[in-house]
């Protein structure tokens, strides 16, 4: 098996990944001259990296497959992003391709067997079939799990490498490759080089489960339908009062639209100095990545929006077709205003007030689609309670009695708002089930 890693040239750079330890292990193996003990736990340790991998996306089956299927397609290499961008064309990168799947054929059908008599256990044969424990659907993701799962059966029936090469052709161009192609939403963090982190647990909300705001949805998805179409586009900005669906929106778009490469990347505001090397990861990729600026504002003292301004508009290189920038917050302008910020006199030493509320006005202005999310009136509320009240079966009151509690409930827990509508019913329905 050592041997067969080393021969690895796409997927070379997996030091420290379960193939390679494994690999390692059954070189100490082959050299005879080892701790039984020591091993034994060295191998342990993989199995249970192999089991914690399975609980994290739902494999069952041959685990052993599904883990190899998931390097092969998480792996990024210059084959998977030629064949995300235009498809596998002819070159000689193909048939290094073909010769690292001729070697991932091999270990699918590996032979674990020599390893765990020489040890005295039996770990490795019994993730071949196994059986997961039945697990509640948000506790990960579906669409990785189905989609390794399917992949990894194909290629195991696969009779050689010329068939591995079109499966796995098929699906870089389809879905791409590395976390871009398995994942909706990510986080990123700075460890000496820019990480992106998947967000597993997205929200499954649809659009479709927003009650109202028809024409503000409206607004989000044509121009969203633009940006996915390769069309002129604008950044955008959804402001309004809280509780609105303002975020909530945003996460529904990303589910409706994700099977077309929309993708989702969280930037904090105390992030805002990796933006540009955000982009540059992936402004060459071939999904459409909108840049997540949720619940935004500056107070005075900050100076963030001042390099925000620069980036979304104003730099020498040009925004990327494929990247967009969103912002939530329940500020029109984003920064606070002050009536000193209204004068033309002097104040604070600064003579030119005017001056300072255009130069504060400007960051709003560089989003070119500004939605408005304004707290409900009472028939909307009224409006969104039954709505939610009728998917939950267990609630049972008549329009009358469930009403009059919503408008108690409001009162008492911050006004009219879709949050407040949506956390009376998870408290009613949650007294109901017990």
């Amino acid at each position: 098996m050592y041997d067969m890693w080393c021969s690895l040239i796409l997927y070379s750079e997996t030091k420290g990944s379960i193939l390679y330890e494994l690999a390692l292990i059954w070189r100490d193996l082959e050299k005879g001259d080892f701790d039984r003990e020591r091993l034994a736990h060295r191998l342990n340790a993989q199995v249970k990296r192999l089991l914690d991998l399975s609980t994290e996306y739902g494999f069952d089956g041959n685990l052993w497959q599904n883990y190899l299927t998931f390097l092969m397609v998480s792996t990024v290499h210059s084959f998977g992003l030629a064949c995300e961008r235009t498809g596998a064309a002819d070159g000689t990168i193909n048939e290094i391709a073909r010769q690292d799947f001729k070697v991932f054929l091999r270990l699918f059908h590996f032979d674990f067997s020599p390893l765990e008599e020489a040890l005295g256990i039996k770990t490795l044969s019994l993730l071949q079939d196994y059986r997961a424990v039945p697990k509640r659907e948000q506790l990960f993701n579906r669409d990785i799990s189905e989609c390794v799962r399917t992949l990894s059966a194909k290629i195991a029936g696969a009779k050689d490498e010329n068939e591995v090469f079109a499966l796995i052709e098929e699906h870089y161009r389809l879905y791409g490759t590395g976390l871009f192609g398995m994942n909706r939403a990510f986080r990123v963090r700075k460890e000496g080089e820019l990480v992106f982190e998947p967000i597993r647990n997205v929200d499954q909300v649809r659009l479709s489960d927003l009650v109202g705001y028809d024409l503000q949805k409206k607004t989000l998805c044509d121009n969203l339908e633009a940006f996915l179409s390769g069309r002129p586009f604008n950044n955008m900005l959804l402001y309004g009062d809280a509780g609105t669906g303002k975020s909530t929106s945003v996460k529904a778009a990303l589910n409706e639209y994700w099977a077309r490469g929309l993708r989702v990347i969280e930037v904090n505001r105390y992030q805002f100095s990796l933006l540009s090397e955000i982009i540059a990861h992936i402004k060459a990729r071939r999904y459409w990545f909108v840049l997540l600026l949720d619940d935004l504002s500056f107070d005075d003292g900050d100076a963030e929006y001042k390099y925000l301004k620069a980036v979304i508009e104003g730099g020498l290189e040009t925004r990327p077709d494929n990247v967009m920038i969103c912002a939530t917050s329940n500020r029109r302008h984003l920064i606070r205003e002050t009536w000193k910020d209204r004068s033309d006199m002097e104040y604070d030493g600064e003579i030119h007030q005017s001056d300072t509320v255009e130069e504060k006005l400007s960051l709003a202005e560089r989003f070119g689609c500004s939605i408005r999310f304004s707290a409900p009136d009472k028939d909307l509320f009224n409006r969104i309670v039954r709505e939610l009240a009728a998917r939950h079966p267990e609630i049972t009151l008549s329009e009358q009695e469930l009403l009059s509690l919503a408008n108690r409930w409001e009162i008492r827990h911050g006004g009219l708002s879709g949050r407040t509508a949506q956390q009376f019913i998870n408290d009613l329905a949650g007294k109901l089930d017990r």
